[in-house]
């Protein structure tokens, strides 16, 4: 039984041995689908499944920057994907208070921050909303 076949029946297009004996009608699946076409979209019927998020890639340079990132986090409830390795080079009492402001977000509002690489060249921090969750394997 292929993938699609599966899918078909469960959904009740296709009927099975159980369902005969069932008076609601049944209806040809070729009406409905084409075999020659392999591909089918799925789309969700609620609103809740079809809303999608902004990864976004900063790159911080200045107070108004992290603060931009606050917003995406915490208003928008975009991930976002840091690479804190300039401010914390230039500007280290700026890249302390980032910090300190990861660290209250954490708190206060149950954003996770996960460091995803630290290089001489990069310094790259995910931090998500707390709708969002993050799965480390």
């Amino acid at each position: 039984m292929s993938f699609m076949n599966a899918l078909r029946r469960s959904l009740g297009f296709e009927e099975t041995e159980e369902k005969s004996n069932n008076l609601a009608p049944s209806y040809p699946i070729s009406e409905y689908y084409d075999d020659d076409i392999e591909e089918y979209t799925i789309e969700p019927e609620y609103e809740y499944y079809s809303s999608s998020y902004e990864i976004l890639l900063l790159k911080p340079k200045t107070i108004d920057d992290i603060n931009y990132i606050i917003d995406q986090i915490i208003e928008e409830k975009n991930p976002v994907i840091v690479d804190f390795a300039f401010i914390e080079k230039e500007s280290p009492a700026n890249f302390k208070l980032a910090a300190d402001k990861i660290k209250d977000m954490r708190n206060q509002f149950g954003v996770e921050a996960i460091l995803l690489s630290r290089t001489e060249d990069k310094n790259l921090i995910i931090i998500s909303p707390e709708n969002i969750s993050l799965v480390r394997k």
